[in-house]
């Protein structure tokens, strides 16, 4: 890569973390001198990529231009999985969804088209959109299960076409762009801190509530994979003697008590055994993501039999957290994903957990907190996976 390539990058880099930079922050930041970031910046003006945005508050002598970004020079394609739907949007470097996003069921497991059907739909976006691939950074693909980030597999869904080819290698060459992939809560964690609750906090969870109960760790400002990539499995800590099969193959894991799986479990049985509720006598519809809304729907609106439904939930999620804040002592654990759209209803809960099971010392110094980003984390995570390898 060109030394000017690599400086532009690098500066993009930065104006997608923070949105309005003057020369001098951005010297500091990027650790370059700042004649050169000038001539770079200067150059990135003419070639229409930055824009000037008037003048930095003066701290004495002259004023200081500040400047911003082109929001139509770089896009990224950003792409959200889980066991069972897939959500597309390409994104602006502002996180903002240029064509609306799009969603699709995609079940993961025993389907040998996954990747066919992802590049299928990941060329119909780009094609909709009229975007130039030139313009376009990467793709970048959160998913499930046990990712090795160098190799680019999956080895919980290999997805692979037969060809011996990884999920990376195949992406790469059907969209013929750069192609990154995480494990989903590792991405949720890499948005919460970029971008939301856990930003300036150096030692963060981020507990992502979906059909697992995912984990991403944010130890010493880095996001933390482990040894083998593979850290994090919030999911499977075993704590319940409930005798339930869990996903993993093991029986009694958290997963087995906290999953939104099973909440639309419960929640159908006890619609089934005649509880007061306001969910409707056909439900469950058999849509398991509008299912899923209509109960914490409910539960917002004080529906008893749904209130009680996620509290019992969190409470196990909470036992969960306890086990966390006594071995990383976190400044923060993030309630994040497609869980965190119940909002404050987790909250109650959950610290009657900590009361219980935490020592007050650790757990009055770990805030725990409902997502700003809320479903929307995992694509903007996604995206900022790309930016954070598009120096390399």
């Amino acid at each position: 890569m060109k030394k000017y390539e690599q400086y532009k990058r690098l500066i993009l880099r930065e104006f997608y973390y923070t949105n309005i930079l003057s020369a001098t922050e951005l010297s500091e930041r990027i650790g370059k001198s700042l004649p050169l970031i000038i001539r770079t910046v200067n150059n990135l003006v003419k070639e229409n990529i930055l824009q000037e945005s008037g003048y930095a508050p003066s701290s004495g002598g002259r004023r200081p231009i500040i400047y911003t970004i082109n929001k139509k020079a770089l896009y990224i394609l950003s792409v959200s999985m889980d066991q069972l739907v897939t959500r597309v949007s390409l994104m602006d470097l502002e996180n903002r969804h240029i064509t609306g996003i799009e969603k699709f069921e995609l079940p993961l497991k025993d389907n040998p088209d996954v990747l066919q059907n992802l590049s299928r739909k990941l060329l119909e976006v780009v094609k909709r959109s009229g975007v130039s691939k030139s313009k376009i950074a990467g793709i970048g693909i959160g998913m499930p299960g046990f990712i090795d980030v160098e190799k680019g597999m999956n080895y919980s869904f290999p997805m692979q076409d037969g060809s011996g080819q990884t999920i990376v290698e195949y992406l790469s060459e059907a969209t013929r762009l750069p192609v990154y992939i995480d494990n989903d809560s590792s991405v949720i964690a890499l948005a919460e801190y970029r971008f939301g609750n856990a930003q300036q906090k150096n030692n963060s969870m981020v507990i992502n509530i979906g059909w697992g109960v995912g984990l991403g760790m944010i130890l010493n400002g880095q996001l933390f994979r482990g040894n083998n990539g593979f850290a994090g499995e919030f999911s499977h800590l075993p704590l319940f003697n409930n005798n339930k099969l869990c996903s993993c193959g093991k029986s009694g894991c958290l997963e087995t008590e906290t999953s939104l799986l099973v909440l639309l479990e419960k929640a159908a049985a006890g619609v089934k055994a005649g509880k007061t509720t306001a969910l409707p006598k056909h439900f469950p519809d058999g849509d398991i993501e509008k299912d899923c809304e209509r109960i914490m729907q409910a539960a917002a609106k004080g529906d008893k039999f749904c209130v009680e439904l996620l509290a019992a939930i969190g409470y196990n999620i909470g036992r969960g957290i306890a086990i966390l804040i006594h071995l990383l002592n976190p400044q923060s654990v993030i309630l994040s994903g497609r869980g965190s759209l119940a909002g404050k209803l987790w909250m109650a809960p959950v610290q009657q957990a900590l009361n219980e099971h935490c020592i007050p010392r650790l757990a009055d110094n770990t805030a725990v907190e409902v997502s700003q980003l809320g479903y929307e984390a995992e694509l903007i995570g996604s995206a900022a996976l790309v930016m954070e390898n598009y120096v390399n």
